[in-house]
């Protein structure tokens, strides 16, 4: 794609926008700025919610709000152009409790997001690092009743790295016509309606605006993030990526997400056609 056509770029955060200090460096940010400057829009696709997702702009320092923000691996989007936010399909009481059943075998820690709340099943050290991320408090359950007293765009489980594996396999050999299990990071499984994804929201965005998929350059490092590579324009890959999705990627970063991975990316691809220097 000539850097001319390219409308929208789209980025997951952990692993891949910000380093391993949860810091968004002074290289990328002035790519955002750049972008944003050019009229190209920029945008965040993640598994935390759209509300939380919109307390980044400002705390990273922007001047302004993020065009496009696609929350729960793509079950929210919110579009910023048209201060509309749209919700789709949510996991069924039934299925949660169905998951909490057949996730037993299998040590962890349960927990969703509901009322601006991190309602789980427990406090551990993961969960408290967890609540100061997301900025939200903690809410301990009395019994796994009130994970699914309500339908939810997702439930996730917090593990060791082994289990993690052993339950990726596990749920790939058993897959169920009604929801989907999905790695997000190295100890964390997440559970959503099979028709959600990343690269779900996108297409609705992109049918709402007036640029199509081939317009979106989507940076990524992990499973929830390969539809969204795969359908965009350009589908890259962080150095530090998983090997299934380097493997559907169009391309590698040569640099991590600790050394500016995406907007050195961004410079050579796009910035350096532009004689500009971030």
């Amino acid at each position: 794609m000539e850097h001319n056509q390219l409308r929208l770029v789209l980025c997951d955060i952990d692993s891949t926008l910000i380093n391993s200090n949860r810091e968004l460096t002074p290289k990328t940010k002035k790519m955002i700025e750049k972008l944003h400057d050019r009229g190209v829009y920029f945008g965040l696709a993640s598994g935390r919610p759209v509300d939380e997702l919109q307390k980044y702009a400002p705390h990273w320092g922007f001047g302004f709000a993020f065009d496009f923000l696609i929350g729960m691996n793509g079950s929210e989007l919110w579009d910023n152009l048209k201060q509309k936010q749209i919700d789709s399909y949510k996991l069924k009481r039934e299925w949660i409790q169905e998951i909490l059943n057949l996730m037993k075998p299998f040590p962890s820690n349960a927990f969703i997001y509901q009322d601006g709340m991190l309602v789980a099943q427990r406090i551990d050290d993961a969960m408290k690092k967890s609540a100061v991320t997301s900025q939200k408090p903690i809410h301990v359950i009395a019994s796994d009743k009130e994970l699914y007293e309500r339908e939810n765009a997702k439930i996730m489980f917090r593990m060791s790295k082994e289990q993690t594996l052993k339950v990726e396999e596990y749920f790939k050999e058993r897959p169920n016509p009604y929801y989907k299990a999905f790695k997000t990071q190295s100890t964390l499984i997440e559970f959503a309606d099979r028709r959600i994804s990343k690269a779900y929201a996108l297409k609705i965005l992109c049918d709402n605006h007036d640029f199509s998929l081939e317009n979106v350059w989507s940076f990524g490092d992990t499973t929830n993030d390969n539809t969204m590579l795969e359908v965009s324009g350009k589908g890259i890959c962080m150095l530090n990526g998983s090997e299934d999705t380097k493997a559907i990627a169009d391309e590698i970063t040569h640099y991590d997400n600790d050394h500016d991975g995406v907007a050195m990316y961004m410079q050579e691809h796009y910035f350096d056609q532009l004689g500009e220097t971030l």
